[in-house]
Formats: structure tokens, sequence, C-alpha cells
């Protein structure tokens, strides 16, 4: 039931009605409809499903679009089930082209964006459009008063529709991307005077970047070309002799331009201007925002910082995307025991869950979809980051500025008097921020935070190395997820590896792995970089059995918690990667990168 067929572009199919047998114990249930499919197909018990039935009464949405949103069921089974139970064609778009829709501009982009529709075919005056929600089909007459065409309904998964729609009005907006058709042209004809070194040139040249035409298009382009290619970060970096740009796509830097060495100046001021930092100041680091809007619905944050090196200022911008923190649980990479062990400590009223890795491996994104599970309206969810990069409506966010004295332990404390449900802090650094966090953990609260270490085990010790006594570590810490992030296999071209099996076995296989698993290894499409599109999280998760938490008051070392998380059934980061790796999401080389035997 999870893999369906792809269709073509025109090539939707039509499920037949929902005419299977269906078990006893469904026809016996009571429930009716989608909601009895849903069980018969195993995505729901009779509970969840009548539970959803009525939390759907209560939102006025309809089933599909409540099981969904809550994540009950993933959007592509249950847009397949959805499609079986009401006879209606299904589409994957996947196998789509942008290129060959009919254009944006024949239709009002703000009612396919408010009914969320995507326009697939015309032919005479038929519109074939895909449709989230069998619900949709009835607003389709809005379509049709504005178009003057027949909407006909495709279902799409919607976790599918949202990226294809966007994309595809972007395509056709009349946004900077058309100010930017000829830029490369625009830069090639600039003549710049090499010999600006002195510091009343380099003024000058400050001075004039606001105004220099090609510079902002250069720029502009970039932080667009950025966005489209799904970097996380931009580099542009000085040297003695040249001037470089990178990206970093999927945790890899990758090079993209090398702008002439005379812009360099006026590359950063441009960027300062666009952050609203002091020009004039090129001798300390600074921090700033920028607010990019690409069109007249979508905006992108970026977080920049400045860092004056020997050669000029370096510039580093982080792109901030809200939608990353917004990712269902299920697409984390968590195996189902992991989810489901991270899902019930969530549900716990008090405890602590630390989430540890080196920079970059997702912590924050773990964290966040934490927090969305549990953001509801009779939590009081407080947190403390620095910064604070995503906002979240309903979660009462505070940047740490520890130059006025609000550092973690100070917010922390503050919180505290705040009557919170739940807590996140950034980090826990410092004995101070350690201790309350344990005893805001000891007295009724959940508290979620990082701390910087390579695995599970290491945590318990890192806390006891701060000076925190093992009786609190025992009965506060409930769950400890170590992670890293490793790139994704594009689905495209990834291609069967060919590694001897003795190599297999030596890289921890075992002989029934060997035999049975296909590994698979990159190779490089139009789809993907270098083989590689997006990433997938790598976990071990470790819950405080009573187990655990009695080698903690005997105060164990590493070693002894790492061999007690293996007794009782958790991976480590390896034998997790390894998992990954038969399961086709990533190569054998990515796992050796991220994670140590």
């Amino acid at each position: 039931m999870n893999d369906y067929r792809p269709p073509g572009p025109e090539q939707a199919y039509t499920p037949e009605p929902a005419s299977s047998p269906l078990s006893g114990a469904a026809h016996r249930s009571g429930l009716r409809g989608l909601s009895r499919r849903l069980m018969h197909d195993g995505y729901l018990s009779e509970a969840a499903a009548a539970r959803a039935e009525q939390e759907a009464r209560e939102g006025e949405i309809s089933l599909l679009e409540h099981v969904i949103q809550s994540g009950l069921v993933p959007a592509r089974q249950a847009t397949l089930t959805a499609a079986w139970e009401y006879g209606l064609p299904i589409i994957d778009l996947d196998a789509l082209r942008l290129e060959s829709l009919p254009p944006a501009a024949d239709y009002p982009d703000k009612i396919l964006r408010r009914l969320g529709v995507l326009p697939l075919n015309r032919l005479g005056h038929r519109l074939t459009v895909a449709v989230p929600y069998p619900s949709t089909l009835a607003q389709l007459d809005e379509l049709q008063f504005a178009t003057g065409l027949t909407p006909e309904g495709v279902l799409a998964p919607v976790d599918q529709l949202g990226p294809v729609l966007e994309s595809y009005l972007a395509r056709n907006e009349n946004t900077m991307l058309d100010e930017l058709a000829n830029v490369d042209d625009a830069i090639g004809e600039l003549s710049y005077d090499e010999g600006v070194t002195d510091v009343v040139d380099e003024q000058q040249a400050v001075a004039a970047a606001g105004d220099d035409a090609p510079i902002v298009k250069f720029v502009n382009k970039i932080l667009l070309d950025a966005i489209r290619r799904g970097a996380s970060d931009i580099h542009f970096e000085p040297y003695e002799t040249s001037y470089r740009v990178r990206f970093r796509i999927d945790g890899m830097l990758h090079d993209v331009a090398h702008p002439p060495f005379a812009m360099r100046t006026r590359i950063a001021a441009r960027l300062k201007v666009m952050s609203r930092l002091d020009i004039s100041e090129r001798r300390l680091p600074q921090d700033g925002a920028i607010k990019l809007r690409i069109s007249t619905t979508r905006s992108i944050d970026f977080r920049v910082n400045s860092l004056p090196t020997v050669y000029g200022e370096k510039i580093v911008l982080r792109i901030l995307d809200p939608a990353s923190a917004q990712l269902g649980i299920e697409q984390l990479g968590f195996t189902p025991e992991q989810r489901e062990i991270y899902e019930q400590v969530l549900d716990d009223p008090q405890g602590m869950i630390l989430v540890t890795g080196p920079t970059g491996s997702g912590k924050s994104v773990t964290l966040y979809t934490g927090i969305n599970i549990l953001n509801e309206v009779e939590r009081n969810i407080c947190t403390a980051e620095d910064p604070v990069e995503i906002k979240v409506p309903g979660v009462n966010q505070v940047n740490v500025l520890p130059k006025i004295g609000l550092d973690f332990a100070s917010a922390l404390r503050a919180f505290l008097r705040q009557d919170p449900d739940v807590v996140m802090v950034g980090e826990i650094r410092d004995l101070e921020t350690a201790e309350i966090a344990v005893k805001a953990a000891q007295t009724g609260h959940l508290v979620l935070s990082t701390v910087h270490t390579n695995s599970a085990a290491e945590t318990l010790t890192r806390l006891a190395n701060m000076g925190v006594a093992p009786f609190n570590i025992a009965s506060s810490v409930s769950l400890i997820i170590a992670q890293r992030l490793a790139r994704r296999l594009c689905k495209h071209c990834k291609q069967p590896a060919d590694i001897p099996r003795e190599a297999l076995l030596n890289q921890g296989f075992t002989e029934a792995e060997v035999s049975e698993a296909t590994i698979f290894e990159p190779v490089g499409c139009k789809h993907c970089t270098q083989g590689f599109k997006g990433r997938v999280g790598i976990y071990e998760v470790v819950p405080i059995s009573n187990p655990m938490s009695q080698l903690i008051m005997k105060q164990g070392n590493a070693m002894d918690f790492a061999t007690q998380a293996r007794e009782e059934g958790h991976p480590d980061l390896r034998r997790s990667g390894l998992l990954k790796v038969m399961q086709g999401l990533t190569s054998l080389a990515e796992v050796n990168r991220v994670t140590k035997d």
C-alpha cells in the first residue's frame, strides 16, 4: 500500500471504487467511509479512527485533512486510501515536469493558492487540476467562475502538491527573477579599479555600493540561487588575489561563483546595507538579518555575520527556512521503535529530553519537531535560544543576550516563574544551567535541550563532569537522542554498488544482511547535487530505564552506559547508519563520513 503507480503528467489513474472486502472487524466497528478504510488498511486502530473522526468534526475539517495534518497517517498513504474509498483518480507529482504544465499566467494565482490546486492540463473547455483533498472538489466552482473553464479534480498528496504549486507559480511570477535575466552580461560589462586599496578609496566604493545596480542584481541572484538549490548557508570569501562564493548544500560546501576580486568591498557593503549593519565598521564582527521578499506572498529570512579577515570581510548568511521546523516526525528518519520512544516521552508531563550531536547535525529540527507536537492551546511553552532563528506561533521564544546578563540560566530561572508546562533551552553549557534544568524536570515540567557530546552515553558522563549529582541525573533525564545527518541518495540516479562481501562484513554488516541487502551508491543527475538530494537523520535513541538509572547511581562510565543501551536493544549511531544503507536511503561512504566505528 505504501507504493503506488507513478503516472506521468497526463496519466492520472482512477482506482476502482472501494469494493474490496473489508475485514470482519472493520464491518463490526460501526465506522463508515474513510475512517473504516483507514482502519481496514492498518493505518489506524478502531479507537484512533473514531477519535480522529470526532476531532475532524470539532475542527470542522475533513477526516483526510485531519489525519494528514496531525501526522496520524503519512500524506501519500492517506491520499491513496482516500482515492480508493471515493473512487477518485490520483497522480504522483514527482513524475511531473513544470515545463509541461499550462502557463500559470492564464489562471488567477490567488485562487490557486487559496484552494491549493495545480493546473495539470487543458483540453478545450476542460481543465484538469490536482487537488489536495476530496472536499476541495466542491470549491472548484470558484475557479470555474474565474476562468470560464470546467475544472476536473485529480487527487495529489498534499506534501507533493504544496512545493510543486509554489515552484509552478514562482516560474511565472513577475518577481526579481525577471530583473536578473541579464545579470551575467551586466557583470561582464563592469569595469573595476584593481587599485582600490587605501581607506579613502574603499570608503568611496562602500558609499557607491548602495546605488550600484549590477552589484544589487548579482547579490540578489546569488541569494535566489541559494534558495532554489536548497542551500543552508552562503559564504562570501575574500582571499589575497581572489574572491569566491560557496553554498553549503546538504552539509557540504560547493563553489558557485568567482566574482572579480575588486568587487569584494562593494559586495560586502551591499550585504551590510541589506542586513542593516554599520558599513563603516570593518574591524569588528557584526551580526544582522535580512528579510528577502521573492514574491508577493513569500519571503525568506537570512541570519548574517560579518568577520574581518586579513584580506577583507568574510560574510556568511544562514538561510532560515520555517518549513524545516514544521517537518512531521515521520520525515526525520527515526525507525518505528525510535519514533515510538520519542513520542512516549513527549507525552510525559515531566522529565528531560536531551539531544546531542555536533553543530549542523539537525538537533534544532528534532527539538522543534517535538515542540510542534506539544504546541497545543492547553500548554504554555517557553524557549530560550541563541538566537531565535525560526518563529513558531503559540510558543514564547526568548533571545539569549549574555552581554546584558540574559544567559540560558537566567532565562530558565525566569521561565519557572512564568507557569510553564514545557521549557526548551538552546544548550546546557554549564553547571548553573544544568542544575536549574534538572530542578525544572523534577518539579512537573518537561524540559528539552541540547548538549555537545558525540553519543548518548557520553551525555551522561558530561552531565556528571559538570557537577550534577548522579541522583539528580537519574531522576530527571528521561531520554537522550544522539544524531547525525547523512546525505540522502537521489532516487532518480542511485545505482547498486559493487562492494566485496568481505568489505561489507568488515564494515559491520551480518552474513544475512550481506546476502539479502542491496547497497546503493551515488551517480549524479540534473535532479541532485553529486548524487545526493536532501538529508536523512541517523539516530541513537536511549530512554533512561531502571537499569540505566542504577548504573548512573553507581557512577558508571560511558562504556558502561553504551553496553547497557545495546543490551536493551537500542542501536548506536553506527548501526543505525548501516540500517539506512540497507534501506537504500544513503551510501556506505556517507555513513562512514558521519559516524565512527
